[in-house]
């Protein structure tokens, strides 16, 4: 059972996402919150899998309420939500640690879909976030390898590929060939080595550097 906490100032917001999860026999709410602060310490109580917040809250708004759950000794998986331009939250999010971003327009299907995929590790982002990601990179300069990415290891490299791949670690371990636990210990010496405070922004990192045409196509999931 996937447990998800509902962080949104509005009340009519709140309801209507708890209606909507409570039809999937997969997902329960275990709390709501109406601010940052209040998601933050109910996280510390709870430990819920997956935050399902809002970008503008008043007090601490999504942004910081994810930088200080990312911070925990055991973060849950935060999926923002949003009405607001996503080109003006979206990075910042990803930074702070959200491994989601949907726009509070999408279909209910897709809701359910992005907790699901937040729960398992993938990384759940709308349409419209993709394309800025992708309108981004595009207008940057050609990517250079960060200094940062040769102390990993080949097996670290390919590891890597993998989450930028958007591969849980259960299928990192399938495309690899190693145990789940061993998968889990690569990712942690990645994020340590790389200073990434989430798996999106060393997705990301390893994209800038190009690293994810280094998977063979025989190596896709």
């Amino acid at each position: 059972m996937i447990r998800v906490l509902l962080a949104d100032d509005e009340a009519l917001v709140r309801t209507g996402l708890r209606l909507l999860l409570q039809t999937a026999p997969d997902i329960t709410v275990v709390a709501e919150a109406d601010d940052g602060r209040a998601a933050v310490e109910a996280c510390v109580r709870l430990t819920p899998d997956v935050v399902l917040m809002d970008v503008q809250m008043p007090g601490l708004d999504g942004v910081g309420a994810a930088r200080e759950l990312s911070a925990l000794p055991a973060p849950p998986r935060i999926l923002m939500l949003t009405t607001f331009d996503a080109e003006t939250y979206l990075l910042p999010a990803l930074r702070a640690g959200a491994h989601g971003f949907l726009l509070k327009d999408a279909q209910p299907g897709q809701v359910l879909d992005a907790v699901r995929n937040t729960a398992a590790g993938l990384h759940a982002l709308a349409p419209e976030a993709v394309n800025h990601l992708v309108a981004r990179a595009a207008a940057e300069p050609p990517p250079t390898v960060p200094p940062r990415l040769p102390s990993l290891t080949p097996r670290e490299r390919e590891v890597l590929v993998a989450i930028a791949d958007g591969l849980s670690n259960a299928q990192i371990g399938r495309r690899l060939s190693l145990r789940v636990p061993t998968v889990k210990a690569h990712v942690s010496r990645i994020m340590e080595k790389l200073h990434c405070e989430s798996r999106v922004q060393a997705g990301l990192l390893a994209m800038r550097a190009g690293l994810r045409g280094e998977a063979s196509p025989t190596d896709q999931v």
